[in-house]
């Protein structure tokens, strides 16, 4: 992977609060596992302008880098705070355990 590459994947992924590494976007995933991990996310009490997400299919050098950089072979991945938390079916694991809501934030008191 190219520097340049890693560098922006850096930059993205520690530039938002909650990130999502997909196909397609937050409004029209193109991947059951994308929408999947949109939805759980939703669930989780997060409104999709509160979820960045890149599309790898618009980028191929994105889609073969993030691979690399989470050392985890799979879309979606799914970044809170800059920390991989990992695919939609960790996500999916994590949801119904009650640990996703608390690394979102979505149990801390408003």
């Amino acid at each position: 992977m190219e520097q340049t590459t890693r560098d922006r994947l850096t930059q993205l992924v520690q530039g938002n609060e909650v990130l999502l590494f997909m196909k397609g976007n937050v409004a029209f995933p193109m991947c059951g596992f994308s929408g999947r991990a949109v939805q759980v996310l939703k669930a989780c009490g997060l409104e999709a302008s509160q979820i960045a997400s890149v599309d790898v299919l618009e980028d191929d050098e994105v889609r073969q880098g993030i691979k690399e950089f989470s050392n985890w072979p799979t879309i979606p991945q799914l970044y809170v705070r800059g920390e991989f938390i990992g695919g939609s079916d960790i996500m999916m694991e994590m949801y119904e355990s009650g640990e996703l809501q608390q690394v979102l934030g979505a149990n801390k008191a408003a």
